[in-house]
């Protein structure tokens, strides 16, 4: 089993930031992929980025140069840099990781932009 935990979410202005980390631990064995999805009220989950094993990141396009996604390879840990955020990225935010034994979910964090 891989556990994930999220931290770093909260309650920001419109034009605000906030950094989301995500702490993977268990029976990795091999991290495919780490990312970030998000799930605000009566939508459905959608990809905000995710950063491959050796590959290049990918940003949905809402993200539009607001978000910077990275990881640290020896820590098992990806974080997501918000910055310019506004009313519409108020939503659940999940670490989601792909690994030799599985994928797996955080239990997501709440960010909520609100003036």
């Amino acid at each position: 089993q891989v556990q994930l935990v999220e931290s770093g979410g909260g309650l920001v202005q419109p034009g605000g930031s906030l950094r989301l980390s995500c702490a993977a631990s268990g029976s990795i064995f091999i991290m495919y992929n780490m990312g970030w999805y998000r799930q605000a009220p009566g939508k459905q989950r959608e990809l905000v980025a995710n950063i491959p094993r050796g590959g290049s990141t990918k940003y949905a396009d809402f993200v539009n140069g607001r978000f910077t996604i990275s990881g640290d390879n020896a820590k098992n840990t990806v974080y997501l840099q918000m910055n310019s955020l506004n009313l519409e990225d108020t939503a659940v935010y999940y670490c989601h990781a792909d690994t030799a034994t599985g994928t797996y979910w955080g239990k997501g964090t709440l960010v909520t932009v609100s003036s």
